[in-house]
């Protein structure tokens, strides 16, 4: 099930009618009723996966406790590396087997050896378990480092795993954040349950007009890089940073904002990361849950910059290849991390990654216009040129796509591929820029206007352009379901 589609809009009332009906009851029914809810909400992609995530789930709860209770430190590491095992086991098997089978393969070849590929199994990658595996591996991490006590409730563990608003694809949420309020008894509010409303529309407004209108452009360009300009080439880099900036973040503030109905706050995810103004500066803006659970659990136990610069640039290159690695079983990934990695390094022998910590706010003088302005269009350039590998199917297609966009100097007018205006999509792209930047200082509430005429007229702005963007010939599906 996903969040822009027919079901959704008949589960969702039903589920939130129902989780207010029987709230009274306490906070064993309102866990329940989630818990429930969320396992219709994955099962009705594919039910039989289910088993992953209760596995999952129990193999979790019991290593947490086991942890807890256990006064010896070697009892619990091995207790430790047996969720580790399992969880990244599991990632492992489903996500990267073929990948590595086919890798070496390929290797082989290049040594004049012939293999054939029957070895590998053409697996089905469960929609989430990046995101799952993760949530359930901090929370046995923070009890091993003696952060957090273990759950002693099964259904409310197994609920902080599988709520079904961020199950998908994220937040990536800490159990010390969010399981005391899973353990808490939720009431509803109706301010919190309205600015939930308020992201859910602006989520959709990404996803629909943003996302998915822009993705038969993307397709177009990227699968014809060969018989278009370098202007058309660079124009698709640029689109395709918008459609899986409007995808993803539209399912952050999706997430967010339904959470919010029940009472339940997640974390942002998002913070306008395209008006950054370092490569830095953009990985505290951009998937905030994931950069900071690699910083947690993977830069700062491998020694952080503590150990000294040259372990610190071994440490840096190793989170960015991993979070490559992590968005898909692919070395065009691979390549958009260490690309991220090699741009984040002078920043940081420069000790300018933590730079530009506060809001930016262009207007405040005509230097900071011009000064800020180029570094936020410089940076939004180099994630742009990230983009094409990251959106490319082979290394030898984005390869192809960057020798053509840097050297064609060839120029043409490009069309839409279903024949629609493009002045409308460049125009939409403008105005959108424009409302981000006017919301920029709070992520949470973008429709917070005071004026409640003008909240009102912005309601129906955005529904009716959504109307008007709608395509039901698009594949609705969010971009990384598939990570």
């Amino acid at each position: 099930m996903i969040f822009n589609s027919i079901e959704f809009f008949i589960f969702l009332p039903l589920v939130f009618s129902i989780f207010w009906v029987f709230a009274k009851r306490g906070v064993k029914t309102q866990n329940f009723i989630l818990l429930v809810a969320s396992y219709v909400f994955y099962g009705w992609w594919d039910y039989r996966f289910l088993s992953l995530i209760v596995l999952s789930t129990l193999v979790d709860y019991v290593v947490g406790r086991k942890i807890y209770a256990s006064q010896d430190r070697s009892h619990q590491k091995k207790w430790l590396t047996l969720s580790l095992v399992f969880n990244l086991g599991l990632l492992g098997f489903f996500k990267y087997f073929d990948f590595f089978v086919h890798s070496f393969i390929t290797a082989f070849s290049f040594a004049g050896a012939k293999m054939e590929h029957q070895w590998t199994l053409d697996i089905v990658l469960p929609v989430g378990i990046s995101f799952y595996t993760f949530q359930t591996l901090s929370y046995s991490l923070d009890i091993y480092r003696e952060r957090l006590k273990p759950s002693e409730n099964f259904i409310s563990f197994a609920t902080y795993v599988a709520f079904f608003p961020q199950l998908v694809a994220g937040p990536i949420e800490r159990a010390s954040q969010l399981l005391p309020q899973i353990d808490g008894d939720k009431k509803f509010k109706y301010d919190q349950a309205v600015q939930g409303l308020k992201l859910m529309l602006w989520g959709l407004f990404k996803k629909i007009v943003i996302a998915d209108a822009l993705a038969p452009i993307v397709d177009d360009i990227f699968q014809h890089a060969d018989s278009y300009p370098s202007t058309t080439l660079a124009l698709g880099g640029i689109l395709f940073g918008f459609q899986i900036y409007g995808d993803f973040s539209g399912y952050s503030d999706i997430a967010i904002g339904t959470a919010k109905l029940f009472g339940i706050e997640l974390m942002s995810n998002f913070k306008f990361p395209y008006f950054s103004r370092s490569i830095a500066e953009f990985w505290r803006r951009w998937h905030i849950s994931l950069s900071t659970w690699f910083r947690d659990y993977l830069y700062i136990p491998l020694g952080g910059s503590k150990a000294g610069r040259t372990k610190a640039v071994q440490n840096i290159f190793i989170i960015f290849l991993v979070s490559g690695l992590w968005h898909g079983a692919n070395w065009t990934f691979v390549i958009w991390g260490l690309f991220h990695a090699i741009l984040f390094l002078p920043l940081f022998y420069l000790n300018l990654n933590r730079n530009f910590l506060e809001t930016p706010n262009l207007f405040s003088s005509v230097r900071t216009f011009f000064v800020e302005g180029t570094q936020i269009l410089w940076t939004f350039i180099l994630v742009t040129i990230g983009w094409i590998f990251f959106r490319s199917e082979t290394l030898s297609n984005a390869l192809l796509y960057l020798k053509r966009m840097l050297f064609d100097f060839s120029h043409s007018e490009y069309h839409h591929p279903n024949g629609y205006r493009m002045l409308d999509y460049y125009l939409l792209l403008v105005g959108f820029s424009i409302f981000e930047y006017i919301i920029r200082a709070d992520e949470r509430n973008p429709i917070g206007f005071k004026n409640r005429y003008v909240r009102f007229l912005v309601y129906l702005i955005l529904i009716f352009i959504m109307a008007l963007f709608y395509d039901d010939g698009v594949d609705r599906s969010f971009i990384y379901f598939q990570f």
